[in-house]
């Protein structure tokens, strides 16, 4: 999925595979658990004497956390599709400037709750801004600073639901209160991206308890990068 237009498209020509496979995403439904795992795999990357950023979208600078305020706000309900995919690369923008490229010029392994794949399953395949524009959109956002491994938590709505019910002291936004099919179909888009990039996605099975899960992960990441053993 290239979806390139020529080196004026891309905002950051020279950030190359090096600087890309420091940065990992963490994809999913609302509920799978990536919050708590990411901080899992932080504190494990510190013990191991990385150094290491963990950051999320929308948010991650001060900018994009008072768009992420507005974004996720039910007012927001009918916001367009289209409006919304700008509205999420304008803080997009913002965090990778800020936040994610100084990181990665300063040697860190930088981990993000939910990052580019996130716009392109809500916006560009479900909520029907298209694909291709919305990728489009975040080419001229981020450049070439996609994630060199993105990691896909895959978990039935049902129990991303449930677990969701089971925490009273999350806040919930407006995503979480959408329709049940609503939350099929972002699982299923989620599953067609990650097999159409089977290089990039790692899939996991988010039903599994934390320590599982943390544990699965942690070696899928070791076997992709040994140097962080």
């Amino acid at each position: 999925m290239d979806g390139s237009n020529g080196a004026s498209v891309h905002a950051q020509p020279e950030w190359g595979e090096k600087m890309q496979k420091k940065l990992i995403a963490f994809e999913g439904v609302e509920g799978s658990g990536k919050s708590e795992l990411v901080a899992r795999l932080t504190a494990w990357l510190k013990n191991c004497g990385h150094n290491v950023l963990n950051t999320r979208e929308p948010g991650g600078s001060v900018l994009a956390e008072r768009l992420r305020q507005v974004i996720l706000d039910d007012a927001m309900h009918g916001l367009d599709p289209l409006a919304e995919a700008f509205m999420y690369a304008a803080a997009r923008r913002q965090h990778v400037v800020e936040t994610i490229q100084p990181a990665l010029a300063n040697g860190f392994w930088v981990l993000v709750d939910r990052y580019i794949d996130s716009s392109l399953v809500y916006q560009g395949m479900v909520r029907g801004a298209g694909l291709e524009t919305v990728e489009a959109i975040n080419r001229l956002a981020v450049g070439d600073l996609w994630p060199g491994t993105t990691i896909l938590l895959d978990l039935a709505p049902e129990l991303a639901l449930s677990r969701l019910k089971a925490l009273p002291e999350r806040v919930k936004n407006r995503f979480d209160r959408e329709a049940f099919h609503f939350h099929e179909q972002i699982r299923a888009a989620y599953r067609t991206l990650a097999l159409s990039e089977p290089k990039r996605f790692v899939i996991v099975d988010a039903s599994l308890s934390p320590d599982a899960l943390f544990a699965l992960v942690r070696d899928r990441l070791l076997a992709r990068y040994p140097e962080l053993a």
